[in-house]
């Protein structure tokens, strides 16, 4: 049975014009959104986990105290703190490969819930555990255990995050459709950038004349993708935030969300949905021989890897190609195909400039040939201004490019939520929404973002991630190139990966 739908501020307001919210007119609302008669357990209290848990005692119908938040020892004052404020309770401990179900046991039954916001902890581990004891389960990435991503006795196919969503992909076939739903890679990316690629292409749609009904099926949705001619969708975001006064020091890793978890996919091979338009496969590049072949691998690190894309406020930009989930599952999903053959798939990758600090962490990260820096600091309550711009790009359709998502500014977040930065806040709202789909929906079994409905999430996410724009641009990666040097670029078709890649 699914858990009681409560009416809210979302479902008394018109559906927002072509998904676009702006500060003044969409506030949060303040009622519940479902209750929930089950415990909820949160793993993990950094950045991410601090952040939801107001979310979660404003939005779900629960009592605090059928709450308890499962952290380490370095986190355990800012939980005791949440403890005495909210009136949750606190567990502190670590989750090994080796105990985690021994660790879990006691706090987890049928029909619970948990909430993983830790990093290095095997995911499929922790979904097998909750389909054994019928427990709901959410994560915002699918992580291995401690040491996953830099085993040097891996090879890169098999530390990628292909690799890790291929073991979800056979929990997910092993569990069955009709099992205790788990929510899998639900932030804001992977997560929200999976919703906001359906609004984009029906906003698309509509703009350049092509009349659609909203697609209700995987194939639906590829098709209208293939119709429109998208080619490629960068998740294009642009961190502006800064800390005037603390700048970063010599061997200080500094981030606007985890440092841990940051560095981790920075070590991985940069991975991006390969689309059926490429030409040639990059010199580094390399197919997986197993799975949906949706993507592939470079030879190199996401740190050091440059690509050349675009946001509204910033124009065009150098970002970093890290892996994430949603390279693979955007382009995965929006495959089309004629009996065994793909005849559409668009190309797919993050394309990311965060704070200026970051970049210049990541920079002395790679020089030191990734040894970690001994210092490591999370901004949040110390940042004094600045945005998280953060959206997908589609290019290759009528109009060329066109960019939707998120402009949270940093105090405009702390207006909407306590405990929040603007990049996090992105993030702890999706997760919140990807709780509360999941206890509305309650037997689906291992479910993607793709695979979820688009408008609920956005409806309960969206007011927290204002301004929710779209812009359309004729910006290509040609633009203003071979101004000082001759380059090995594509003049036919813009929108090839060798013109997006920074050599």
């Amino acid at each position: 049975m699914a858990a009681k739908r409560t009416k809210t501020a979302a479902d008394e307001a018109p559906r927002l014009a072509n998904g676009l919210l702006d500060l003044g007119a969409h506030a949060p609302p303040h009622t519940k959104y479902v209750e929930f008669g089950g415990n909820l357990l949160m793993v993990g209290f950094g950045s991410i986990g601090r952040g939801t848990l107001p979310l979660v005692i404003k939005h779900i119908g629960m009592p605090a105290n059928k709450i308890t938040v499962f952290t380490g020892a370095d986190r355990e004052a800012e939980a005791r703190a949440a403890a005495e404020l909210y009136g949750v309770n606190v567990e502190i401990g670590m989750l090994l490969k080796d105990s985690y179900a021994k660790t879990l046991d006691p706090l987890l039954k049928d029909g619970d819930f948990l909430l993983n916001l830790s990093v290095d902890t095997g995911s499929c581990d922790l979904m097998t555990f909750c389909y054994e004891r019928g427990c709901h389960y959410l994560d915002t990435v699918v992580e291995p255990w401690l040491g996953g991503y830099v085993d040097s006795n891996l090879t890169p196919s098999q530390r990628s995050n292909y690799a890790q969503r291929e073991e979800m992909l056979a929990c997910r076939a092993k569990f069955g459709p009709k099992a205790r739903t788990m929510v899998t890679t639900h932030g804001a990316n992977p997560g929200l950038v999976s919703h906001f690629v359906k609004q984009a292409l029906l906003n698309i749609a509509k703009d350049t004349g092509v009349k659609v009904t909203k697609p209700a099926t995987k194939a639906e949705w590829g098709a209208l993708a293939k119709t429109l001619g998208v080619k490629t969708i960068h998740i294009a975001e642009r961190d502006t935030q800064v800390c005037h006064g603390t700048p970063k020091k010599p061997g200080e890793f500094v981030n606007t969300w985890s440092v841990d978890g940051f560095i981790s996919e920075g070590c991985q091979p940069a991975e991006l949905g390969w689309g059926t338009h490429e030409k040639e496969l990059p010199h580094d590049g390399e197919h997986h021989t197993y799975g949906s072949d949706a993507a592939i691998f470079l030879n190199r690190p996401g740190c050091t890897t440059k690509v050349r894309t675009w946001t509204p406020t910033e124009g065009p930009f150098h970002g970093f190609l890290v892996t994430h989930n949603e390279s693979i599952s955007i382009a995965d999903y929006f495959t089309v195909k004629e009996g065994e053959e793909v005849v559409y798939r668009p190309t797919v990758h993050y394309a990311y400039h965060p704070c200026d600090d970051a970049v210049l962490s990541l920079h002395e990260l790679a020089g030191k040939n990734y040894v970690e820096q001994k210092e490591k600091r999370l901004m949040v309550e110390e940042i004094t201004e600045g945005i998280d711009e953060l959206g997908v790009l589609l290019c290759g359709h009528a109009k060329g490019a066109y960019w939707y998502g998120s402009q949270l500014e940093i105090h405009n977040s702390r207006k909407l939520a306590e405990f929040n930065s603007a990049t996090s806040l992105q993030v702890t709202a999706t997760a919140l929404a990807g709780v509360i789909w999941a206890m509305e929906n309650p037997e689906r079994g291992i479910c993607e973002p793709d695979e979820m409905d688009f408008e609920r999430v956005l409806d309960i996410a969206g007011p927290y991630c204002v301004p929710i724009v779209g812009e359309y641009t004729d910006w290509t990666p040609l633009v203003d190139r071979e101004t000082l040097f001759k380059e090995d670029i594509d003049k036919e078709d813009p929108f090839q990966f060798k013109n997006f890649r920074v050599v």
